[in-house]
């Protein structure tokens, strides 16, 4: 087995191969031909194409200078003043080859500190005519309005079911992977839409002969969804403790996360038998017990406690 990062080995090499977000690159293959791009801002959530996006099209853009006349910075690495005014406006300074400009892509950009984000709005300014700039991000709002006013903005959206279920259909091709339809819907629920994670995935599991769903959900250490289903229908039943105890089973025994659980059951509480009403009050439950979660709450009695107020909101 190749010992490659498959992220890398199957990152679609040209705008072609971008897997779905064709809003985007049938955009940017019309600046390709035209040889000249504005400063872009790409948005959206991870593993939708951003980077991939970036690099195919100073690939296209520049040919065999793409190299000479592209920098990737990761803002989140050093998201200070002193990367503008180092890294990045050194290379905005330099000459490009063979082109008429260069290209910067910023991934996080939204990252940058306030007065990192001024020195860039000036820099982008200053090197306006030999300089594009593209700024990756999860969420545009966190980019100032005068960077936000010079850019094109994409917007990335998570990558359909059906478009990942092909891409890793693709993957197990080409390792020659025995992989049943189940276990590739199975990475397509857990990846939601991100192409990276669904990549990660089947790369874990590359190590067993076949491929089933149970190695996919153990693997990547994701709640099964027939447990999660199993475990609110006792509570549904009024068993608190057979809900209980599916839970620590999870927990203790399959060595779960809480947040992958809460996220489990988020999914699962709109395919209960119940009414809008206490769906409604279920999910604000649970965003309750997630953010005590993330303030440092013992997970145990967090999930417990939302079981337990399980019961009281469906026995009304």
């Amino acid at each position: 087995m190749s010992l490659q990062i498959w992220t890398e080995k199957y990152r679609p090499a040209t705008l072609a191969d971008v897997v779905n977000q064709k809003h985007v690159v049938d955009r940017l293959k019309a600046w390709v031909k035209d040889k000249s791009i504005p400063n872009m801002i790409f948005a959206g959530p991870a593993g939708t194409g951003k980077t991939t996006c970036a690099i195919a099209l100073a690939k296209e853009m520049f040919g065999k200078h793409w190299h000479e006349n592209f920098q990737e910075t990761n803002a989140s690495d050093e998201r200070g003043i002193d990367v503008v005014r180092g890294r990045i406006k050194d290379f905005a300074r330099s000459r490009s080859i063979g082109a008429d400009f260069k290209i910067i892509f910023l991934d996080e950009s939204d990252s940058l500190t306030a007065d990192a984000q001024q020195a860039l709005r000036r820099t982008m300014e200053k090197f306006s005519d030999s300089t594009r700039f593209i700024l990756s991000c999860n969420y545009s709002s966190r980019l100032i309005e005068p960077i936000a006013s010079r850019c094109a903005v994409f917007r990335f959206k998570r990558v359909d079911k059906e478009d990942v279920e092909r891409y890793v259909k693709r993957i197990a091709d080409g390792e020659k992977l025995d992989v049943d339809a189940e276990a590739l819907d199975a990475v397509a629920s857990i990846c939601e839409g991100d192409l990276r994670r669904a990549t990660n995935i089947m790369q874990a599991c590359a190590i067993h002969k076949r491929i089933t769903k149970d190695v996919v959900y153990e693997i990547s250490a994701h709640a099964r969804p027939r447990d999660t289903a199993a475990m609110l229908d006792h509570a549904l039943k009024g068993d608190f403790a057979g809900a209980r105890k599916l839970l620590y089973d999870m927990l203790i025994n399959q060595g779960l996360a809480a947040e992958d659980i809460v996220r489990s059951i988020h999914s699962e509480i709109f395919n209960l038998k119940a009414g809008d009403g206490e769906k409604m009050a279920l999910v604000e439950r649970l965003g309750e017990c997630e953010f005590r979660l993330n303030q440092g709450a013992t997970p145990e009695i967090q999930l417990e406690a939302f079981l337990a107020g399980f019961l009281g909101t469906a026995s009304k």
